[in-house]
Parts: C-alpha cells; sequence; structure tokens
C-alpha cells in the first residue's frame, strides 16, 4: 500500500455571486499517494482547478470560501492553518504550474528573479547561492545556455521555454506535490511532447506526486496512474488509469472517451456529448448530468448518486449500476 499524501474529504468549495451561490466543488474526496500522478479531468467549469485553488488556500475570500470538508497534506488539515503556516507549504511542499505560461511570469522581472524568489524565501538562501540554484533549475528543464537565460525577461522567450521557467518554479523547493493546470495548454504538439516527456522525468528522478489537471485524455493516458473524472463540482468516476481507458463505467466517462478523434478509423462527424453542462447556480438534487445522459431513469431527475465501488479501485457514481444494468 502506498502511503497517502493528499486526502479530500467532503470538500465543498463555493462562491457567492449577486446571481446566487456557485457550488464549483460540491462534496469531493479522493486521494493522492506518495509517488504517484493523479489525472483529474473533465469539461471546463467542472471544478477541477478550484480543487486544487482549495488546497493551495487561493481561494479569495469573503466571496469564495471551503464552507465544508477537510483537505489533509501529510494528515495536516489546510483549511485549519494559518497564513503563516499555509505560506511555509505553499511553494515549498506543495507547487502549482498555472494555466497560461505567457501570462503567469511577471513581465517586469527577469525569469532568474522570479525563481530565486521561493529560493531565498523557502530555502534562505543568499542571493548568489540562489542565482546558482536557479541555472541549476533552468539546466534541469532542458534549457540551453542557462547562465544567459537566467538574467532573460519572459517576453524574450518562447511559449514552449516560458512554460519550462514555469515547471523550473515549481520544483525550485524539491516539492512533495506539483499540481500541473493544463500545463501542456496553448503549446504546440511537439512543444507539448517534450513538457511530458520533462515531468515524467523528473517524477522519475524525484519521486515527487503529480496532480494532473486536464481536458486532454491523450495526455492522461500518457501520463496518470489513477484519475478522476469530475462533473458539474463532483467526482463520478474514479480508477486506475487501465480501468477507465479499457471499461469506463459512467455514460459521462464514456461520451468523453468516444468524442475523441481516433487515428486509422475514419468518419463522418466526431461524436460529441448532446447539451450543456448545468448551471452551477441552483442546481437541483439530482444526477447532474441526467439531462445530458442517454440512459437517465426517473430516479437520476430526484436523487444525487454516490460513488461506489464496482471493481476494487473502480469506483462510479451511476444508478445504473445500482439496478445492475451496464
Amino acid at each position: 500500500m502506498r502511503e497517502t499524501l493528499v486526502e479530500f474529504n467532503d470538500v465543498h468549495t463555493y462562491f457567492y455571486t449577486e446571481a446566487g451561490t456557485v457550488k464549483a466543488v460540491n462534496g469531493v474526496s479522493y486521494k493522492i499517494n506518495k509517488g504517484q500522478t493523479v489525472g483529474i479531468v473533465g469539461e471546463s467549469g467542472c471544478g477541477k482547478s478550484v480543487t486544487a485553488m482549495s488546497l493551495m488556500r487561493l481561494i479569495a475570500e469573503p466571496q469564495g470560501q471551503i464552507v465544508k470538508g477537510s483537505i489533509k497534506f501529510e494528515d495536516k488539515d489546510v483549511t485549519k492553518l494559518s497564513d503563516s503556516e499555509m505560506m511555509k507549504i505553499r511553494g515549498n511542499d506543495i507547487s502549482m504550474i498555472f494555466q497560461e505560461p505567457m501570462t503567469s511570469l511577471n513581465p517586469v522581472f527577469t525569469v532568474g528573479n522570479q525563481i530565486m524568489e521561493a529560493i531565498m524565501l523557502h530555502q534562505k538562501l543568499d542571493k548568489k547561492k540562489a542565482r546558482e540554484k536557479a541555472i541549476e533549475m533552468i539546466k534541469l528543464v532542458g534549457i540551453p545556455r542557462s547562465e544567459a537565460i537566467v538574467d532573460a525577461y519572459p517576453h524574450e522567450l518562447s511559449g514552449g521555454m516560458r512554460q519550462r521557467i514555469m515547471i523550473a518554479m515549481a520544483l525550485s523547493c524539491n516539492p512533495k506535490l506539483l499540481i500541473a493546470d493544463e500545463p501542456t495548454t496553448a503549446l504546440d504538439v511537439t512543444i507539448q511532447a517534450q513538457i511530458l516527456d520533462l515531468m515524467r522525468d523528473i517524477k522519475e528522478k524525484t519521486n515527487t506526486s503529480i496532480m494532473l489537471i486536464t481536458h486532454d485524455l491523450g495526455v492522461v493516458a500518457e501520463m496518470a496512474d489513477y484519475v478522476i473524472v469530475m462533473y458539474a463540482g463532483k467526482v463520478i468516476e474514479e480508477g486506475s488509469v487501465f480501468d477507465i481507458f479499457k471499461d469506463p463505467l459512467h455514460p459521462y466517462t464514456k461520451g468523453l472517451l468516444k468524442s475523441k478523434p481516433v487515428v486509422n478509423q475514419e468518419m463522418d462527424r466526431l461524436y460529441s456529448i448532446p447539451g450543456q453542462v448545468p448551471n452551477p447556480i441552483g442546481m437541483k438534487d439530482s444526477c447532474y448530468f441526467n439531462e445530458r445522459c442517454p440512459h437517465a431513469m426517473e430516479i437520476c431527475k430526484t436523487k444525487i448518486p454516490q460513488l461506489k465501488n464496482e471493481d476494487g479501485e473502480h469506483r462510479v457514481a451511476c444508478f445504473l449500476y445500482d439496478q445492475g444494468v451496464k
């Protein structure tokens, strides 16, 4: 049995707006083990990034709040830590590669200064040692001429190099957990492959756990050990990457896999899941996927399905399996 690093237990994160309460994360529970890569998949707006921001305690209050549940990191509940205690963990034990490398770096500071900031804060190194460590990190992520690049500004680098700098920043304090939020978005295919190879290589060298947030099932198949499928703020299926791709159970997961193009297979039109993601404000007690589901039953409109084990670690929240129908 692997040792648990992070455990989400019935986490609810809400945003309070003039239009009503947005239940962005609505009762999420799952674990990330040490040395494991967990892929979090689902459509935009399903709560993937908000779950990660809740772990990092970066939810903007008072509009956004973690209203219920616990998030344990090495047996510490981060929802109960003070701001100063959280600062020691954030960027040190837990690091995050944010979406959009084009805008995540500060344009008025050199990339070296931005890497050095976290090193000086958490590892208490002086400026000279921190600069040496920054150059070492730039080399680690495969950027040539690191001694020159350390003094470059973000606008002088390509998108792929900026993404590598973001990874260098995230890894500079040897984190136990790396959160990668859409790490290959806005990059061309060849650069995507290089970034994924880099992350896999770093994981093997450092045994860092990775929380990989993406809507790209190809990235998940290549990188993840375990997969969490989210929809409308809830976990609707989870299991090993082999189980999810070989034998998906939830109609939504099946739809996601069916909508991915297959090489060497001709089709007139690519499949898409009908309908729209429900409005997160004022959702009723029901299966949130029921209006888009080809197998919807009456019970789906009046009750919320709970995650249940179907086979070992493979769990699904769907009334089809309560009825013994697959």
